[in-house]
């Protein structure tokens, strides 16, 4: 009798334990931090029971989830993100608002932003809250921190310099031909031969995924396939988690949609141990060495100590090379698809500047393929691509972290507040890029990057400081490479199918595709 009560004595003690560090965590917590803000002049919607602002987030984003757009308006920002376009006018460019019971402070001025993300220390490391995108993109350079990212940094960095970028063209090239004569085929069979319906959205997705495994990993599209397929669905998976509340231990129960998940990641890291075994039996088949891609870079990083004939341990494990495998097949084609998709798009509303970039295209490269010395001369290719990415930048907010009680902005966060850049709001900020902030100008970028706008930090696409995007250099010459192949071949128009409804699905994209018409140059 005795021991029976002292074991439910000890699990009420434990019961009434748990019980007060939810109701503090859940309910005096947030009234502190809420409080404590107000003192220092940050506001923002009120606190919500366990939900936060994530009820009304949702709401927001359903209302305008059937608007559409003129071609000509590129203010995507009611319909991508309505909570921030409600909030800022309320409550200023700095506010806070609440992801279940964590404080996310929203920071839309380009000064803070800039404290943020230039910082070298380690006190803003990324936020990784959420384990479905975490399995999507895996523990690569996207998502590590610290000495971590330093040591994959170190590995990864010098497949992505500019000689070795020099000599991707040509394979950039090469897939770019082989879906540009495709189109030509349809044109020849078409009744007319004058013009083709294209739904350009999906053949990008192909095609940088193409490119990405080549450059990067010495297969191709058709060996990547699956990789790319599971892939998109774990990215669907994702963001539909996007904007529930996060409760700790709920990855691991079996729902429908952890089962999904758990399954596609399984899929993908057999699809990619797959391809590196392919490279390994290479290897020892020639005695070679493993490849100087990507790929090769990070086996070479793995290999034994004593087969690199050094006493260094090795810089990456198998696990950190599949990893990294998620983070590039991921990353390397998704947001290169997207810039082209809506560098078209605007292409298409704007054929004098179609012309325009024709003409330097003809002028540089002729009639050839573009090679990487003839890229750095397109000169209103950049400009065009660049006004591109601020109007469509792939992804529309990035978020950091506070690693312990931080003064960020002259605001003192706790710790563990998520800090949220608007990337997209701040890309169309009129006191930062001018009353034309809204419109569609490449020669604001006629002196480069940092005289676009009254900040030279207000472009944000590919983020900004040591932990800016290391691809986006590859980004930009792919992009250049495939519009002016393009240029070099067809004229472009929106087909009267096309929808104008921007859509955020982890990064931006057209709602119902993009279909052009391409009509073949005389």
């Amino acid at each position: 009798m005795g021991l029976a009560w002292l074991v439910t004595a000890a699990v009420a003690a434990v019961l009434a334990s748990w019980v007060f560090n939810m109701l503090v965590y859940l309910v005096w917590r947030p009234y502190a931090i809420t409080r404590k803000l107000r003192a220092q002049g940050v506001h923002g919607p009120g606190y919500r029971f366990f939900v936060g602002n994530l009820g009304e987030i949702k709401w927001l984003r359903a209302d305008a989830a059937g608007v559409a757009l003129d071609v000509d308006d590129h203010d995507f920002i009611p319909m991508v993100q309505p909570h921030f376009r409600k909030w800022i006018p309320l409550y200023g460019r700095t506010f806070v608002y609440w992801t279940g019971a964590r404080p996310n402070v929203c920071m839309g001025d380009v000064n803070v932003v800039k404290q943020v993300l230039s910082d070298r220390t380690g006190l803003y490391p990324k936020n990784l809250i959420n384990p479905h995108i975490a399995r999507l993109l895996g523990k690569g350079l996207v998502l590590t921190d610290g000495e971590e990212w330093k040591r994959h940094r170190r590995v990864v960095h010098p497949a992505f310099n500019m000689d070795k970028l020099k000599n991707m063209t040509g394979t950039m090239s090469d897939c770019a031909r082989s879906m540009i004569s495709e189109w030509e085929s349809q044109l020849m069979m078409g009744t007319k031969n004058t013009q083709v319906e294209v739904e350009l959205g999906s053949r990008f997705e192909e095609l940088t995924a193409d490119v990405i495994s080549h450059t990067a990993f010495g297969s191709s599209y058709v060996e990547g396939k699956k990789v790319f397929l599971a892939q998109r669905e774990l990215q669907f998976l994702a963001f539909s988690t996007v904007f529930d509340v996060q409760v700790p231990g709920f990855r691991y129960l079996p729902t429908a949609k952890n089962l999904k998940t758990w399954k596609l990641d399984k899929q993908v890291r057999t699809l990619l141990m797959d391809i590196i075994k392919t490279r390994l039996a290479a290897k020892n088949n020639t005695n070679g060495g493993y490849g100087n891609d990507l790929l090769g870079m990070m086996l070479e990083a793995s290999s034994a100590p004593e087969e690199q004939g050094k006493t260094n341990p090795a810089l990456m494990s198998l696990d950190e090379i599949i990893d990294e495998c998620k983070t590039f097949f991921f990353a390397g084609h998704d947001t290169t698809s997207h810039l082209l998709t809506w560098a078209s798009f605007l292409l298409s509303t704007h054929p004098e500047w179609q012309e325009k970039l024709r003409s330097e295209v003809r002028r540089e490269c002729g009639g050839d393929d573009p090679t990487g010395d003839a890229l750095n001369k397109l000169r209103l290719v950049t400009m065009f691509l660049l006004e591109t990415l601020r109007l469509y930048a792939p992804v529309s907010a990035i978020n950091r972290k506070a690693s312990a009680d931080l003064e960020v902005g002259g605001v003192k966060v706790p710790e563990g507040t998520i800090l949220t850049i608007p990337i997209a709001t701040i890309h169309r900020d009129k006191e930062v890029w001018g009353e034309d902030a809204g419109e569609f100008r490449p020669e604001r970028f006629e002196n480069g990057v940092a005289r676009a706008a009254r900040h030279p930090n207000a472009l944000l696409s590919f983020s900004s400081g040591p932990r800016s995007c290391i691809g986006q250099s590859f980004a930009m010459v792919e992009a250049k490479a495939v519009v002016a192949m393009m240029l070099q071949r067809f004229s472009m128009e929106l087909s009267p199918k096309y929808v104008h409804a921007p859509m955020d699905v982890l990064t931006l994209r057209p709602r119902h595709g993009l279909p052009v018409i391409l009509k073949a140059l005389k």
